[in-house]
């Protein structure tokens, strides 16, 4: 997950002066990357994220919107996971962050979903608020044909609130449930593109979009390659064809076949592996691609007729199985 590694990297060293952008942001991944816990009888907010870098950032956003303090403790890799998180943690002023940050309403409970006045807030609030979510519990595919750049939310709520989110920024984005997870995705790659700029991670999407042409260039060229392998097998399977025909064609004709349909099967015999047109270039005089295929065609005709009259095989007695003439 090297590109959102690298989105996160660059998230994470936004600076905004703006409060309301910060406390949007701050919510959005407290809300995301962690939740309420009852520790002691006390409310604890709690928040566990990838890096060292984003921790210090929720520390200093607490502190300075706040005047909280925050405590950062490193959970060790182990298991499935495999490299350390990072936890911030609030406990002594908890229930006050809580409700300043949104994250319990006025009677004390839990909110299910994002504040409201967070989804409903400006175009920049609004970008915070999918920065801090993606910065939370986002990802980032590599461009290709499952590209995609998705968030894990604690709940479908939530999911919905981003959704809701992404619409206003006129985003098109999905929420999806995929065995109890709820995960809200933006497929499109113009869509991706013009989200991650929107939460300011332009350095990155030069980079994505540089690596989504390349492969698109690739999957093109790809394409055109097995195209022109189709065709150049077809040609091939036609000319074999064409060639068995017109050999038990002469068979069965001998010498009572007129002299210009014998020298248009006797060219196509001496140049098997030439295309109609080639034919009627290496003819004397040089012959049209349809003049040569309608002396061709007569050639076969004459030839299945008399082996008929005979009851005798026809021309397509020596062709092999699944072959095709031109």
């Amino acid at each position: 997950m090297a590109l959102t590694a690298e989105v996160k990297d660059e998230l994470a060293a936004i600076q905004t002066g703006k409060t309301t952008v910060r406390a949007a942001e701050l919510a959005t991944i407290l809300r995301f990357s962690g939740g309420l816990h009852l520790i002691s009888g006390r409310i604890a907010v709690e928040s566990e994220v990838d890096t060292e870098q984003l921790a210090k950032r929720i520390r200093k956003d607490i502190a300075e919107l706040y005047g909280v303090r925050a405590d950062i403790s490193v959970i060790s890799a182990s298991g499935v996971r495999r490299a350390s998180h990072y936890l911030v943690r609030v406990l002594d002023a908890g229930e006050t962050l809580a409700r300043q940050t949104g994250l319990l309403d006025a009677r004390r409970r839990p909110i299910r979903g994002l504040p409201n006045r967070l989804t409903t807030g400006s175009r920049e609030e609004l970008a915070a608020v999918w920065r801090g979510a993606f910065l939370a519990a986002g990802t980032l595919t590599d461009p290709g044909r499952s590209a995609a750049l998705e968030v894990t939310c604690p709940g479908n709520e939530a999911a919905m609130a981003l959704v809701g989110a992404a619409g206003r920024l006129r985003i098109p984005a999905k929420a999806r449930e995929v065995r109890g997870v709820h995960r809200v995705v933006v497929r499109d790659g113009e869509a991706i593109g013009a989200m991650l700029v929107l939460m300011g991670a332009e350095k990155s999407v030069e980079s994505w979009n540089e690596l989504r042409q390349r492969r698109e260039v690739r999957a093109t060229a790809n394409r055109l390659v097995n195209f022109d392998d189709a065709n150049l097998r077809r040609s091939a399977q036609a000319a074999v064809a064409a060639c068995a025909r017109v050999e038990r064609a002469l068979e069965i004709l001998d010498d009572d076949v007129p002299h210009h349909l014998r020298y248009a099967g006797e060219l196509r015999l001496r140049f098997r592996d030439s295309s109609l047109d080639e034919l009627g270039h290496h003819a004397d005089p040089p012959m049209t691609k349809d003049a040569v295929a309608g002396r061709i065609r007569r050639l076969l005709a004459m030839a299945d007729k008399r082996a008929s009259d005979l009851n005798i095989p026809g021309t397509d007695a020596n062709l092999p199985p699944g072959f095709e003439d031109e």
